[in-house]
């Protein structure tokens, strides 16, 4: 009875939950007759809880096969059709926390409405950009959506929490992180549909300029650099994060070109002395290097605000266009991406494959 009980569900699941291991801790779990009843030595209770643990295990593992089919199956409606909404929130920050974050779960939910796959926030989209704001908004963020504490990080919270309910891809723009070393860093988060922490990217390059006539500006008075490159994997192809500054640094949008990027996304602040001069320029560049596509989101400019962004979220294909781009208003820009453009280009104009290994080459350090 139990046999052809466990035949019938196992038959009827979809084919990669037919495994072998899947099969024999069944078979060994509830291959009993009436015959194995009536010579089995153990009581009819200790049988039957023996039976009901087996099916529980059973039942857990069905479970985490289901779970890596959504993935395959989400994976496999997508190959060979690369193309995905992305959408960038240029946002009005304010001074106020809470608002911050419920101004941006707003545009983030109408964005996601609207199509959007993958939604980009600005940088410091819950903190006023200034170097004396960061530790006093600086909250920490968790290497995992299991140890996140909402009343200690609500910022990250919120965007776990929004990502799955809209079932999206969310960079998370950036916040101040109050990292477990008593440092704060400039980090993006990074959540999938499944409202799961895939990237947690900290600022590489800090903010520190001088500009005669223009601006002074020095993120290191109250931050720290990150260390580390940071990719992420979806279904329509892979994905790497920088924030600001680190657009103006050719190598490390090269070595996430070289990790197999199709796609480079920024959130950024450029202000109103280098944004009009240096902006596109970069994005155009950075695009064209790399032949992906370079998406920038900032914040919205407020003239009232000590910082005035220079806005004009952007996003550049991998041939050097502008595919969407917006003025210096709280706006959101939709892209259509298609990352097949990105292997046409890469196979008609093959640069990698051109490049003089033997006179110079790109190397990522080991960590420190």
């Amino acid at each position: 009875m139990f046999t052809r009980t466990f035949a019938t569900i196992n038959s009827s699941a979809p084919r990669k939950f037919r495994l072998p291991h899947v099969a024999a801790a069944a078979a060994g779990a509830v291959s009993f007759s009436f015959a194995t009843f009536a010579s089995c030595t153990k009581s009819k209770s200790e049988i039957l809880k023996e039976m009901s643990e087996s099916t529980s295990k059973i039942e857990s593992m069905l479970a985490a096969e289901k779970k890596i089919e959504s993935l395959e199956e989400r994976a496999l409606a997508s190959k060979g059709f690369q193309e995905m909404s992305f959408a960038g929130l240029q946002l009005h920050v304010t001074d106020n926390k809470a608002r911050n974050l419920v101004n941006a779960r707003e545009k983030i939910v109408a964005a996601a409405a609207a199509g959007a796959k993958i939604i980009c926030l600005p940088e410091c989209f819950n903190s006023p950009y200034d170097t004396s704001c960061f530790p006093k908004y600086s909250e920490p963020i968790p290497e995992t959506a299991s140890a996140l504490d909402p009343t200690t990080s609500p910022s990250t919270a919120m965007l776990l929490e929004v990502a799955k309910s809209c079932g999206i891809y969310l960079v998370g723009g950036s916040i101040p992180e109050r990292g477990t070393d008593g440092n704060v860093y400039n980090t993006c988060v990074i959540v999938n549909p499944e409202g799961e922490i895939v990237g947690k990217h900290r600022k590489m390059h800090l903010f520190d300029i001088s500009i005669p006539g223009g601006i002074t500006f020095k993120e290191s008075d109250t931050l720290t650099a990150g260390k580390s490159f940071t990719t992420f994997d979806t279904e329509y192809g892979r994905i790497g994060v920088g924030i600001c500054y680190d657009l103006r640094f050719p190598e490390q949008s090269a070595i996430m070109r070289e990790k197999g990027c199709k796609m480079l996304i920024f959130p950024g602040a450029f202000n109103m002395t280098t944004g009009p001069a240096h902006w596109e320029l970069l994005l155009r560049a950075r695009a064209l290097d790399n032949q992906c596509y370079v998406a920038a989101v900032s914040p919205a400019r407020d003239e009232t605000a000590g910082y005035h962004a220079w806005g004009h979220s952007t996003v550049i294909s991998p041939w050097g266009d502008i595919v969407a781009t917006t003025e210096h208003q709280p706006a959101t820009i939709h892209a259509t991406v298609d990352f097949t453009n990105v292997d046409n280009i890469r196979q008609n104009i093959p640069v990698s494959k051109q490049k003089r290994n033997d006179l110079y080459e790109l190397n990522e350090k080991s960590k420190l």
